[in-house]
């Protein structure tokens, strides 16, 4: 079969139907009939030829009206996020901004939205949190020189957007969603919260995953670190100065077993993963209002959490020493049959619920103590 253009070109030429596709092929047949015809015939040929020419520029060599207002639109959405962002590393959005810049095409930018509730009669105190990781996530990549109009950071606040939540039905916060240049949002495009927490970090691998946009967090000096580091050293200093004459308390061994024991106490609880992760304290069911505050999940904590797990297992060491000194003190009778049965109880209550914390979070182990 041959094209349109084609049978035209052809037509117009007066010839048999032999496809001539390209501008070449047209001059090539212009060439061989003005060797075989006369004046007014290739007058008349050149004139449609001119005629098809214009038909293909009109048809394919200018860009149509729609494709311009397509393109403006874009430009102008573009130039608006950019403005914004220029103001706020965070665009405020509402309804009508989130249907407009993000739902309705053309786009060719992603944007990555917090949905939360930061009002005071929300009482979430999650969402303040996780709001100021996403300030500093957003202020690394404006300020970068690696920033382009490839990602916007906007927030959708419940008071301000309500309908945006019934929206997408959506009945917690925050919640982090990757809207894509094109396509609707898939599974992986909501971000894992509960998982990997809310700390600036977490949220730059994610959307370098989304997005291949690579975010260098760089966050704001905190001196609160290092002055109270100094004035730890400073009171550590001046007991020293003070009991210069009398350092026995550096060989003590109960003072290095305490400390080595503190250590070991954070360490085991989950202190550090709480540092790189960065997980809410506790969370909150906006439909129920019921707190909790251990984690279902064996791949993640809340800081509660952490706070719980410490002061179980300080109880269970309590509870081994008592039953180490009532076995080789010399204190009487009595009292050595009041520290074995309160180090037996510590350590048979607080194990069990230690047990049962593992159990809930490890779903499948089969052993229990006391309770399940």
């Amino acid at each position: 079969p041959t094209s349109k253009t084609s049978l035209s070109h052809h037509w117009l030429l007066g010839r048999k139907y032999q496809p001539i596709g390209t501008l070449q092929g047209i001059l090539q047949s212009v060439a061989v009939d003005r060797r075989t015809s006369s004046p007014l015939k290739r007058k008349k040929m050149y004139l449609k030829v001119l005629y098809s020419l214009l038909l293909v520029l009109i048809l394919y060599g200018f860009p149509s009206t729609g494709q311009k207002k397509k393109e403006t639109l874009l430009s102008e959405k573009v130039g608006q996020l950019m403005d914004w962002t220029g103001k706020r590393s965070v665009i405020r959005m509402n309804g009508e901004k989130f249907r407009r810049f993000v739902k309705a095409p053309p786009r060719n930018y992603s944007v990555i939205i917090m949905f939360t509730a930061l009002q005071p009669q929300r009482q979430c105190g999650v969402c303040k949190q996780a709001d100021e990781e996403y300030q500093i996530l957003a202020n690394s990549w404006r300020y970068s020189n690696a920033f382009t109009n490839r990602v916007f950071f906007a927030t959708v606040d419940f008071d301000e957007g309500s309908d945006v939540f019934q929206m997408l039905n959506m009945n917690s916060a925050p919640t982090f969603i990757h809207f894509p240049a094109k396509g609707k949002p898939k599974k992986s495009d909501t971000y894992e919260l509960q998982v990997r927490g809310f700390a600036a970090e977490q949220l730059a691998r994610w959307v370098g995953d989304r997005t291949d946009v690579q975010i260098r967090v760089i966050r704001p000096p905190n001196y609160a670190g290092p002055l109270m580091l100094g004035f730890l050293l400073a009171v550590i200093g001046g007991l020293a100065y003070l009991r210069r004459n009398n350092l026995e308390f550096l060989y003590n061994k109960n003072v290095w077993a305490f400390s080595a024991l503190c250590f070991c106490l954070i360490m085991t609880s989950g202190q550090m993963w709480n540092h790189i992760r960065g997980p809410p304290y506790a969370h909150k069911n906006p439909s129920t209002g019921q707190v909790s505050y251990i984690h279902g999940s064996s791949q993640a904590q809340f800081v509660a959490e952490t706070h719980i797990v410490l002061l179980f297992n300080c109880a269970i060491t309590m509870g081994i020493v008592l039953l180490h000194e009532a076995a080789t003190s010399d204190m009487d009778i009595g009292k050595r049959k009041i520290m074995c049965i309160g180090g037996i109880c510590l350590v048979m209550l607080f194990f069990s619920w230690l047990l049962s914390i593992f159990r809930a979070k490890y779903h499948g182990y089969p052993y229990s103590f006391l309770m399940s």
